[in-house]
């Protein structure tokens, strides 16, 4: 096993540096100066380097705030994000002021569109603020109104302002979760761990992807890796989050992380899961096996291993 391990994380090594910088960190255990020379990469080449190239005279994508999906201004930064873009990009900066200043108020909730504030989006709009460090003045009142919107089951759902719903959405929480975790990274003000910690708990109380009612799976999908996840949860996006957020492991997610390891291919790898239907600005990996894929389960799996919660 060692043996293919190694041979796989030198596969991951020649993929993009968006792949590289975080295989050195995670799975290498490289210094920070190596790290960070790598990481610098992500905007001069590969991935990263072209979504940049695509930022228009206005500093938007494709001319729209968050449509068109999946190449607005919203969904390419959040792109960026998940490829490790430096933070303090000038050009992520630009286009996360273009979102800011371009969105409606609604009692501190940020809308991009006509109408009242979505769940979903205010997260998204607080973690690209937050994780590129945009000094947004309206940052700490959209956080307040995300606070406000958690639910008595610990979770978050878009749609409890449209039709009343009181049940926490997976997708919309672990946003919301990661909103949160980018805010507090960046030495946000506003309190959020109390809100984070039972947010988790609505995870836990589901073993991360199953009804809290039949024990089934709550939705085939949810075993399913596209990257970039785009708005939806899945098991892998969800392991990751308790990783980065540096809660203790818990032996409710034991289920989903053997999800994660029962798809690994015989050779060491995982397969590129085919992207959410939608435009997007270039496919970043060919059928077969991934490296970003790859790279995001053995981060995983390392992080779950090493603490012994297997047992």
């Amino acid at each position: 096993m060692a043996g293919t391990l190694e041979r796989v994380t030198a596969w991951l090594l020649e993929g993009d540096p968006a792949i590289r910088w975080q295989v050195l960190q995670d799975l290498r255990g490289a210094g920070d100066d190596e790290v960070l020379t790598e990481r610098r990469r992500v905007a001069t080449e590969g991935w990263g380097a072209r979504l940049l190239g695509e930022q228009d005279g206005a500093g938007t994508w494709s001319q729209g705030l968050y449509l068109p999906k999946w190449t607005s201004t919203t969904y390419t930064l959040l792109l960026l994000h998940r490829l490790g873009l430096p933070e303090e990009n000038p050009q992520a900066v630009r286009g996360c002021h273009c979102l800011w200043d371009g969105a409606r108020y609604y009692d501190g909730g940020p809308s991009l569109w006509r109408g009242p504030p979505d769940t979903c989006v205010v997260g998204m709009l607080v973690l690209l603020a937050s994780y590129f460090r945009y000094g947004e003045p309206r940052l700490d009142a959209a956080v307040s109104w995300l606070l406000q919107e958690q639910l008595p089951d610990g979770g978050w759902n878009c749609q409890t302002r449209r039709t009343g719903s009181r049940h926490g959405s997976f997708h919309t929480s672990i946003t919301v979760l990661e909103a949160l975790d980018a805010y507090g990274r960046s030495g946000g003000p506003a309190e959020v761990r109390a809100a984070a910690a039972k947010g988790r708990e609505f995870f836990l109380a589901h073993h991360l992807y199953r009804s809290h009612t039949t024990g089934e799976v709550a939705d085939g999908a949810f075993t399913r890796f596209p990257f970039p996840p785009q708005w939806h949860f899945d098991v892998l996006r969800g392991l990751e989050y308790f990783r980065a957020s540096g809660a203790a492991p818990d032996p409710r997610l034991a289920d989903a992380v053997e999800r994660v390891r029962a798809a690994r291919n015989p050779d060491g790898s995982w397969k590129r899961y085919a992207p959410y239907p939608g435009r997007q600005w270039f496919p970043p990996e060919p059928q077969g096996p991934s490296r970003m894929t790859t790279m995001r389960c053995l981060r995983v799996l390392r992080w779950w291993d090493s603490t012994g919660s297997a047992g």
